[in-house]
């Protein structure tokens, strides 16, 4: 990891030294910024969205980082004594920094594989329902009458659409929260 302060950022942004920080970037995990004002925070964030084309994660607990939670990809609020000016421009927010890696290696685990297989889901939906009106249209010497009223079609999309994502984001957890937690190598998997 990189720790940098708010008085060196100033000098690599003053100084045109950003590619030198970009080669130092490159080879860490993560940047921390302490000490840095908000608008170097959303510049470091910016800077390597833009240059690296990596993902980028914000964490913050007080109005000084809402600009670096907004510039990144995903932004985590953190409600504490500072106010809840972070937590309200966030993507996600949490009490306490402990509960950081659940909501990373956990939740966010099972709301891949949820999202992954609902994105099938809705793929076999259509190409059914698509099927249907392609031999339907074989049935009746392709006229153009069509095959449901429009009423039933509003019912057939409705439950398709609305109770398997219920029932997945309540029901489907393919791993347990404790085998996350233990294992946390299994994140990458998904990926």
């Amino acid at each position: 990891g990189l720790v940098i302060d708010g008085r060196t950022l100033s000098i690599i942004f003053q100084g045109g030294l950003e590619e030198k920080f970009l080669e130092l970037a490159r080879h860490c995990r993560s940047v921390l910024c302490c000490r840095a004002t908000p608008l170097q925070k959303s510049m470091v964030v910016k800077l390597l969205r833009r240059q690296l084309g990596v993902m980028t994660l914000s964490i913050g607990d007080g109005a000084n980082d809402v600009s670096m939670i907004q510039a990144a990809d995903v932004g985590i609020g953190i409600s504490g004594q500072e106010g809840m000016q972070a937590v309200m421009a966030s993507d996600f927010a949490i009490s306490r920094f402990k509960h950081l890696k659940k909501l990373l290696l956990v939740h966010g685990h099972w709301c891949y594989a949820r999202l992954a297989k609902m994105v099938i889901y809705f793929f076999y939906k259509n190409v059914c329902y698509v099927n249907l009106l392609f031999w339907y249209q074989f049935f009746c010497g392709f006229s153009g009458s069509t095959m449901v009223d429009y009423w039933q079609m509003i019912f057939f999309n409705l439950f398709f659409t609305s109770v398997p994502p219920l029932l997945f984001g309540v029901l489907d957890k393919d791993v347990s929260a404790e085998t996350l937690l233990r294992l946390p190598e299994l994140y990458k998997n998904g990926q």
